[in-house]
């Protein structure tokens, strides 16, 4: 039981500290997303919704299921990540395009000049020369194959008892 509702704060925990640290970066550092840093976004989102909804259910099996999807959600995160920081390296292409946070309202043709253009090419910050995306695929992959193993090792002692 324990390891199930660990198993769901992990689930839970994770996507939100790296979807919260990627907010930060952006509107507290100025480090814009480009398109595939929002890719990586959108599963962590998913993630968390998953997670939630799995430690408010009494239902076990439902609530069992829904932790498994936000585990893949975390790890399809952390693939797009790895994909991502291949392009940052220069492993292989990626996009072509680039993305912009054009504020709405005002002078349009204003918002369009100020706007930052982000490279999905371009790491826009590193430590120990791992990207962000690297990170998220550390993190992510790492994270979501701990939550499979913790309720695989559930399921197992459950099966022994």
């Amino acid at each position: 039981m324990a390891s199930f509702r660990n198993a769901a704060l992990l689930a839970f925990l994770l996507p939100a500290a790296l979807l919260g640290g990627a907010l930060i970066g952006q509107y507290g550092f100025g480090l814009y997303p480009c398109e595939m840093c929002m890719w990586q976004r959108w599963p962590h989102l998913a993630a968390i919704i998953l997670a939630v909804l799995a430690l408010i259910l009494r239902d076990r099996s439902a609530a069992l299921f829904l932790v498994i999807a936000a585990a893949i959600a975390i790890l399809v995160s952390g693939l797009i990540g790895g994909y991502h920081a291949g392009v940052e390296y220069g492993w292989w292409e990626g996009l072509t395009s680039c993305a912009t946070n054009m504020p709405t309202g005002g002078d349009m043709l204003d918002s369009i000049m100020n706007a930052p253009l982000t490279r999905c090419d371009v790491a826009p910050w590193t430590l120990f020369d791992i990207s962000l995306a690297g990170f998220n695929f550390l993190l992510s992959a790492s994270g979501a194959v701990l939550i499979l193993v913790m309720l695989a090792k559930r399921r197992k002692d459950a099966g022994h008892v």
